[in-house]
């Protein structure tokens, strides 16, 4: 019931005011550079992952995706688009045009009004519709509406990756941090092997731009440049909904689409072949093919049984 422009001001103003407090673990939280045990670092030698992805969170996102896909595939970078399977049709031929050109497709939730997790019994019917979906559109990946997460009732989801979860953010309504850079396995329930999870680890763009009022992409690059030395991964989710490809008369809830332009532009030209750049999925196949190869040493150890409390991880580093 409060109109949404008075809940941009509320909101921004209590970003703000956490903003002040957290310069200890936000941007960067030292603490989440810990490598997993016996890491034996990223394919080809590369120094660091780059993972793009994507949440589309209404319709009007929905109609900014190939103009987001194309300025993407015109630098050379490809990215993940989930979206909200309940919520809006997505335009046909969107999603078959996406995967055609390297691109994937996820699921953001069955609905984006923030009750998924409100009770056992509504999550696990929104998880038989969300399979389905998956099922329907051959996805393997999920990412929460409002990054709202419950690591253990999502073993019922069939994923093979979750993007739930970020290291540090405390300006998120549910604001406990993984404490990582790195991807780290969740065990399933039987039959189920689990589910590999990788948090964000570059601010979200709305939270940058929108309610920061941050008009250079300086923090990205910082935060970028830190994962670099420290070789996690670099994960961004930035939404098609809030990029504003005119140029001119941004909305109360739009930033310049130059800002995630000169960001690509930024990686490509000053990390130039440092860099691994695979899909969600790819990471995902990654971290499990080297946890379940017993033909190598384990790398990517840090397995958690789904339990999580705030701030900290069951068999953390």
């Amino acid at each position: 019931m409060i109109p949404r422009r008075l809940q941009i001001l509320l909101r921004r103003g209590m970003v703000l005011r956490k903003r002040r407090r957290s310069g200890d673990i936000w941007p960067i939280d030292a603490a989440a550079a810990s490598p997993p045990e016996n890491w034996r670092g990223w394919p080809d030698g590369k120094r660091f992952a780059l993972v793009l992805t994507h949440d589309v969170d209404r319709i009007g996102g929905v109609l900014k995706c190939r103009q987001l896909m194309g300025l993407e595939a015109e630098m050379g970078f490809r990215s993940s688009f989930y979206f909200v399977a309940g919520d809006y049709h997505v335009i046909p031929g969107l999603r078959e045009e996406m995967e055609g050109n390297g691109f994937e497709v996820g699921v953001h939730g069955w609905t984006h009004d923030g009750s998924l997790y409100k009770s056992r019994m509504h999550f696990m019917d929104q998880a038989r519709r969300i399979n389905e979906r998956l099922a329907e559109w051959g996805a393997v990946g999920f990412r929460s509406p409002a990054m709202h997460h419950n690591l253990d009732w999502l073993r019922d989801l069939d994923i093979e990756y979750d993007l739930s979860t970020f290291d540090t953010d405390p300006f998120e309504p549910q604001s406990d941090g993984v404490r990582t850079i790195f991807p780290f396995r969740v065990e399933g329930r039987e039959p189920r092997w689990g589910y590999i999870e990788m948090p964000y680890t570059l601010v979200q763009d709305f939270t940058l731009f929108v309610l920061m009022g941050e008009k250079t992409i300086d923090i990205w690059k910082r935060k970028l440049d830190w994962i670099a030395e420290q070789g996690g991964m670099a994960l961004l989710n930035a939404h098609p909904d809030y990029m504003n490809f005119n140029g001119t008369g941004l909305g109360l809830e739009e930033y310049p689409a130059s800002n995630y332009q000169e960001f690509l532009g930024y990686v490509r030209d000053r990390y130039n072949g440092m860099y691994w750049h695979p899909l969600p999925r790819e990471i995902a196949a990654f971290w499990k093919a080297s946890l379940t190869d017993e033909a190598k040493p384990q790398i990517g150890g840090r397995i958690v049984s789904g339990d999580y409390e705030t701030g900290a991880l069951a068999n953390g580093p």
